[in-house]
């Protein structure tokens, strides 16, 4: 159990819910495309947001982006601690701190008590690609290296009082990544946010970060996270969510499952499901659907999802609760009856709640 950190009006840690976080990629001093970015990954689900901020041009923008904005923001600050004492100042809500290049202990309690001022939390991020020269060993990043590296600016911190701290340790070597976070995680309570860093483009990225945030989650580390993938980071939420979801610790949005198919498949479910995908992709509340391409497995699916498919030779029968709601749906009305039948469960569960 870690102690629980306040972001915003978001809570981190302390048995609170697990957060799921990502970056805006584009020009930060670009202020009409990063706030559509933020609205973008806030409908996706994401929680928290961080941004990038290289120079003085982006951290005179940050309160423009502030105002805008309604999700807690996070400072991405490296090198130049003035940069993190201007995005104080710009009212964001969170700092990040990169322990391999802000290392001058006075210009870290500079920013520790300007922060603390400003009630506002710092996260300690070693990343194994910027580790400071001491901790390489043999020319490359370790578990230990990084486990140290953010601990001495874990201790720089706490030297000012300060402990209103989040800890990372992100490395693209997931078995590292995973030893070091076991490691801090015997050192402090601090909250820790995990993920695996440059994990590559959506498909590769998404198996590397299943693998190691799930090993991390599994085992009870890990109070926040992020998937790193090259691209649009809404791809991030969602995969996030996915893993969330596959662990039972978070469950938002459609939960799709669809049958590898076979040569019993009768109808194109490939094809139906990316549609089913695609018109559902703006549902918030849970809802678990199953599309089965035969009746070997299907009948027993379809009655634990929400609305489920059984398909047969160019048609399907559609349930909804398990119970059949349409038999002999022609294919090509498939994708367009699984959506309606969607849409009408859901609206009579809210009415059902309310």
């Amino acid at each position: 159990m870690t102690r629980q950190i306040q972001v915003g009006n978001v809570a981190i840690g302390g048995g609170a819910p697990i957060v799921v976080q990502s970056m805006t990629n584009t020009n930060t001093a670009d202020v009409e495309a990063t706030t559509r970015q933020i609205q973008r990954l806030e409908e996706a689900g994401c929680e928290i947001v961080r941004l990038a901020v290289p120079d003085q041009k982006a951290a005179a923008v940050l309160p423009e982006i502030r105002k805008r904005a309604s999700v807690p923001l996070v400072a991405d600050i490296h090198f130049d601690h003035r940069l993190a004492l201007a995005a104080i100042n710009a009212g964001v809500d969170k700092l990040r701190l990169n322990p391999g290049n802000i290392t001058d202990p006075k210009k870290i309690a500079a920013v520790a008590n300007a922060a603390k001022g400003a009630g506002i939390p710092i996260r300690v991020g070693a990343n194994s690609g910027s580790l400071a020269e001491n901790y390489l060993r043999e020319g490359r990043a370790t578990a230990e290296g990084m486990v140290q590296s953010a601990l001495d600016e874990i201790r720089l911190l706490e030297d000012e009082g300060f402990d209103q701290i989040v800890v990372s340790l992100k490395g693209t070597d997931v078995r590292m990544t995973i030893e070091a976070n076991r490691r801090m995680a015997e050192e402090v309570d601090y909250p820790l946010h995990i993920g695996i860093t440059e994990a590559g483009t959506p498909w590769e990225g998404a198996i590397r970060s299943a693998v190691g945030i799930g090993t991390l989650l599994e085992q009870g580390l890990g109070d926040t996270i992020r998937v790193s993938l090259a691209g649009d980071p809404v791809e991030e939420v969602r995969v996030a969510y996915e893993i969330l979801r596959a662990l039972g610790l978070r469950d938002r949005g459609i939960g799709l499952h669809v049958c590898p198919t076979c040569g019993r498949t009768g109808v194109d479910l490939v094809s139906v499901a990316d549609q089913v995908r695609r018109e559902l992709a703006d549902v918030i509340e849970p809802l678990k659907v199953v599309l089965m391409g035969c009746v070997v497995n299907g009948l027993g699916e379809v009655k634990e999802a929400d609305v489920g498919l059984v398909g047969s030779r160019e048609q399907g029968t559609i349930y909804v609760d398990g119970e059949p709601i349409l038999v002999s749906v022609p294919e090509d009305q498939l994708a367009e009856e699984i959506v309606r039948a969607a849409r009408g469960y859901l609206r009579k569960r809210r009415r059902t709640d309310d």
